[in-house]
């Protein structure tokens, strides 16, 4: 069903709707990846998508964005640390917006941190730098265990994070184990070296291509909003579906433990301080400091 016509915004009411029509129902756990362009025209802007969200989900659920950098402030052209006060993403004018909203936490994860607002967002965020980036107590590893929700608005599966979830939470050994290290800003004026995932060097046939995308029609929900496709998906049908796919391999694909794919190594390459005995960092890792 299409809530606007081509010529008229899409209005903040008309989200709501449409989100109540497939089933995000009020105190639900989700994840959201967006593309504003996807709506056409929104009135209000990111805001109002955020708000619509916000008045779906209510205090009683738990709204989570990515608020990733990508590594980009580590480039040449950045300014060399991740602030959790003031990093812009690079996930688009939606999470940029709600990221710096009063009321929403902020992970430490210097390159891919999670922004979280409800009643769990202080669980899900705090201790997600003495944590797998992408692991089963990340914030997404959380919510999955939860039984929370993926949400794309206007966006492919290329764009669905928890699929980097199912991969560290299977031991894809082409994620490093909390091997980068990065300047963090903290509150208290501290720079500390937090730690995050070491990005594969090379592409996933798999999840990166996301040939696992035509098996969640199955188990997805979609609506229109104006021009904008959302598409709904419980998390653990994602993991349930991808996680044979990296055990077995499928078509020509082998899977990981076949796959020859390593960690890149840059200059913030280090050694890990994963103890993965005990789930957690090693006794001396700085991450206990903060």
């Amino acid at each position: 069903m299409s809530t606007s016509s081509d010529s008229s915004p899409v209005t903040r009411a008309e989200i709501v709707s449409a989100l109540n029509s497939f089933g995000l129902l009020t105190g639900a756990g989700v994840m959201v990846h967006s593309s504003l362009k996807s709506f056409g025209r929104v009135e209000g802007g990111a805001l109002a998508v955020v708000a619509a969200l916000m008045e779906v989900v209510t205090p009683e659920g738990t709204l989570l964005m990515p608020s990733f950098n990508h590594d980009e402030p580590f480039h040449e052209a950045g300014p060399g640390y991740y602030d959790p006060r003031e990093t812009p993403t690079s996930n688009g004018a939606i999470p940029d917006a709600f990221w710096r909203l009063e009321g929403v936490l902020r992970s430490l994860d210097p390159t891919h941190p999670v922004a979280a607002w409800g009643r769990d967002a202080r669980r899900y965020t705090e201790y997600h730098h003495r944590t797998l980036t992408m692991g089963p107590l990340s914030p997404l590893g959380m919510l999955a265990a939860a039984g929370g929700y993926g949400l794309l608005l206007g966006v492919s599966y290329g764009a669905n994070t928890f699929h980097h979830v199912v991969e560290m939470s299977t031991g894809a050994p082409c994620l490093g184990q909390r091997s980068e290290a990065y300047p963090v800003h903290l509150q208290d004026g501290r720079v500390v070296l937090g730690r995050t995932w070491g990005w594969r060097g090379g592409t996933c046939p798999i999840t990166d291509r996301t040939r696992y995308a035509p098996a969640m029609f199955a188990v997805q929900r979609q609506v229109q909003i104006g021009a904008c496709t959302a598409t709904l998906f419980r998390l653990q049908d994602c993991y349930d579906i991808i996680a044979p796919l990296l055990r077995d391999g499928m078509d020509q694909v082998p899977p990981c433990s076949r796959c020859p794919i390593r960690p890149r190594r840059v200059p913030q390459t280090v050694p890990s301080d994963w103890d993965a005995e005990n789930q957690r960092p090693l006794p001396d890792s700085v991450a206990w400091t903060y």
